[in-house]
C-alpha cells in the first residue's frame, strides 16, 4: 500500500544521515515505496479553505554528502496527502503553535504525526506534571520568590527554559549558588515564559535514558552520558550514546504513561528518564532511533510504520 507523505521539517539537505531520526523515518518509507515530499514551516499555509505547502518531492539514499534529490519546487494540498510529519524542531514558540493550528485542519482525514491537537496541549516538559509519583520534585514560574523557596527546600536543582530544547539554556545551581536571580533576571530579559526547576538527580552523572516508545509501548533505549564536566547529557551538547536495557521501572513508567500517549495519537515518542525519575516526555521531535537500531538491531523506523500503515489501512 503506497503512501503520499509529507516531510514538514527543518532542511533535510543539512541533516546528519547518521543520526537524524526523520532522515531514518523518511527513508524507510521509502524503502516501503512510499512518496516523499519535504517542505519547510515556514511554507506551511492556509488559504481560502485550503492547507497548502510549497515544497518539492525527495529521493533519498545514505551517502554521505549526496543524500537526497529533489524534484521540482510546488504548491500541494495536504488533503492530498496520506501522512504528514510534524517534525521540525522546537523551540515550542508561536510559529510551532501556528502550525499545530493549521494542522489540525486535515487530521485525521489526512493523519498527522503526531496529533497536532496533543502536540500542542501536551508541551513535553508540562505533560509530566500529570505523572506527579513518576517525576522529581519539580517547580514551574516565573516569580523569583518561588524559585527561591524551591531551591531552599531541595538544594541543588535544575533551572531550565519551559520550552527550550538541545540542552539549551539549562542550568545547575548549587544551593548556595549565588547566581539564581541574575539568572531569572537574564530569563525574563529574553522572555515572558516561566522557568522550570526541578531538584538535582546526581544519577545523572550515570546517564540521562532516551526511552522510544511507539504506539505507547516501550520499545527500546539508549542512555547519554554527559562529558566530564557537564550537567547536560544531550547529545547536542556532546552528550554520548551508549547502549543501555530498559529496566523494570523504565517499563513501570512507560505502562503508567504509555495508554495515554497512545489514546492521543502519540505514535513516535522519546521520554527521558533519569535514575528512576521520569523528567520529560518529548512529542514535538524525538530522537534517538539511529543509535537505538546500532546497538539492539531494534528497527524503530520500520515499527513506526508498521503503526502506520495500520491506521491507514
Amino acid at each position: 500500500m503506497a503512501l503520499k507523505v509529507a516531510f514538514q521539517m527543518d532542511p533535510i539537505e543539512g541533516v546528519d544521515i547518521d543520526a537524524d531520526s526523520t532522515f531514518r523515518i523518511a527513508l524507510e518509507a521509502q524503502e516501503r515505496g512510499h512518496e516523499i515530499f519535504v517542505y519547510g514551516p515556514d511554507k506551511l499555509a492556509f488559504q481560502e479553505g485550503r492547507v497548502t505547502a510549497r515544497g518539492r518531492r525527495a529521493e533519498l539514499r545514505r551517502v554521505r554528502g549526496d543524500h537526497v534529490s529533489f524534484g521540482a519546487e510546488e504548491e500541494v494540498d495536504l488533503k492530498a496527502f496520506d501522512v504528514v510529519w510534524l517534525r521540525q524542531d522546537p523551540p515550542f514558540d508561536m510559529s510551532y503553535i501556528t502550525s499545530t493550528h493549521l494542522l489540525d485542519l486535515i487530521h485525521p482525514g489526512t493523519l498527522v504525526v503526531n496529533d497536532p491537537f496533543w502536540v500542542r496541549n501536551y508541551p513535553e516538559k508540562l505533560l509530566v506534571l500529570s505523572f506527579p509519583e513518576l517525576t522529581p520534585p519539580t517547580a514551574i514560574a516565573r516569580d523569583l520568590a518561588t524559585l527561591r523557596a524551591f531551591r531552599a527546600k531541595h538544594g541543588d536543582i535544575i533551572v531550565k527554559p519551559l520550552y527550550g530544547n538541545g540542552g539549551a539554556g539549562v542550568f545547575k545551581l548549587h544551593a548556595e549558588d549565588g547566581n539564581l536571580a541574575s539568572l531569572h533576571e537574564m530569563f525574563s530579559q529574553i522572555s515572558r515564559e516561566p522557568l522550570i526547576a526541578q531538584k538535582f538527580l546526581p544519577a545523572v552523572a550515570k546517564g540521562d535514558k532516551r526511552v522510544i516508545l511507539v504506539d505507547g509501548e516501550p520499545i527500546g533505549a539508549i542512555n547519554r552520558v554527559p562529558q566530564a564536566g557537564e550537567t547536560r547529557s544531550n547529545m547536542h551538547v556532546g552528550g554520548r550514546a551508549e547502549k543501555v536495557a530498559l529496566t523494570e521501572r523504565d517499563r513501570e513508567i512507560c505502562a503508567a504513561i504509555g495508554p495515554l500517549l497512545k489514546e492521543k495519537g502519540q505514535i513516535f515518542v522519546g521520554i527521558d528518564v533519569i535514575g528512576d525519575w521520569l523528567t520529560e516526555i518529548n512529542l514535538t521531535s524525538p530522537t534517538g532511533l539511529q543509535e537505538l537500531e546500532r546497538f539492539d538491531g531494534t528497527n524503530g523506523a520500520a515499527l513506526i510504520w508498521d503503526a502506520i500503515e495500520a491506521k491507514r489501512a
